[in-house]
């Protein structure tokens, strides 16, 4: 099986870039994992954001593979634990499918591709940037496929 991230944003910062590798590469045996970057939709004085929302979405769409499973991160989204995520993991590789978890720029995703999602997955109630998103899920989809190998690595 294998994990496309959809990203909206670009540039990660060096800590993010370093941490994102460390992960990506330690999942590399269970889960191959590509970052796609989107670039952010154009904002700034006299622009309308609801069109750099509409481009960023449109952009994120057209790079979503056809048979995927699609994961929104979305603060309205489902709230899981390490654990529940463990089981969404097993649960999807069951199912056969690629997966695409879809990170959103700074006013969150348009509404066409909430309507994509087959489900919607909130990280808690904070709000995050999304270079930090792109860090914590990574690793969390560590920790849930750790969980499902049964390797030590989850201690709660």
């Amino acid at each position: 099986m294998r994990a496309r991230i959809l990203s909206v944003g670009e540039r990660m910062p060096a800590w993010v870039a370093g941490g994102y590798a460390e992960y990506e590469k330690r999942l590399s045996r269970d889960l191959k994992l590509e970052l796609v970057e989107i670039p952010l939709g154009n904002r700034g004085k006299g622009r309308d954001p609801a069109r750099a929302i509409a481009e960023e979405g449109a952009a994120v769409l057209a790079a979503i593979p056809r048979d995927a499973q699609v994961i929104a991160l979305d603060g309205r989204g489902q709230a899981w634990s390490s654990e529940d995520l463990a089981r969404q993991l097993a649960h999807w590789r069951m199912a056969g499918r690629d997966l695409v978890f879809l990170i959103g720029g700074p006013d969150g995703h348009a509404p066409e591709v909430l309507a994509r999602a087959d489900q919607r997955w909130s990280l808690g109630p904070l709000t995050l940037p999304h270079m930090l998103v792109r860090l914590v899920l990574v690793e969390q989809l560590y920790r849930a496929a750790t969980i499902v190998a049964g390797h030590p690595y989850h201690r709660a």
